[in-house]
């Protein structure tokens, strides 16, 4: 069965579904690492990049950002030249009520009666204003470490700005 537009649990409606005890196969989040780069270095730059509205950052979009964004300070500082923190973690359990489709399927299905839905992936549930993803360089790499940013961005379903948290005064 195809996965559902990302429209639909985009939007905070509800209240948080985070009672994992309660629940029964929940999906493993596919975000793999929450540091990368040299985690013990201190960088004289900081950027974040910021979510603008509240919404829910699926785990797929949050590992494909995470992938796209460290590939590129990769290339540009090496291993040791840059940290990549996620600041955000996928608590949120999404739901979903499976319809059967094909032949015979109107004799199967009940439709939406008692329509509670089961679990088919987690998300993090992201405020207004609040850090998605911090990356620490030196001055010499902040072009490449907003570009990386900027492409993390892309593949979030929210409007986002980048900010210089550190060393603002070394990039003017």
């Amino acid at each position: 069965m195809a996965r559902k537009p990302a429209s639909m649990y985009r939007n905070v409606k509800k209240r948080s579904y985070t009672r994992r005890e309660y629940m029964g196969g929940v999906p493993g989040s596919q975000v793999i690492h929450y540091d990368m780069g040299n985690k013990t270095a201190q960088f004289p730059v900081k950027l974040s990049l910021i979510a603008e509205e509240d919404c829910h950052i699926r785990h797929t979009a949050l590992e494909s950002a995470r992938v796209s964004a460290n590939r590129k300070l990769m290339k540009a500082a090496g291993r040791a030249g840059y940290h990549l923190k996620v600041r955000v973690y996928p608590h949120e359990v999404l739901r979903e009520n499976k319809q059967a489709t094909g032949a015979g399927a109107d004799r199967v299905s009940s439709g939406m009666r008692q329509a509670f839905g089961k679990n088919v992936g987690t998300a993090a549930r992201v405020s207004a204003g609040q850090k998605v993803f911090t990356a620490s360089v030196n001055k010499d790499d902040f072009g490449a470490a907003k570009d990386a940013l900027w492409r993390a961005g892309q593949k979030i379903p929210t409007p986002f700005r980048i900010v210089v948290d550190q060393g603002w005064k070394l990039v003017e």
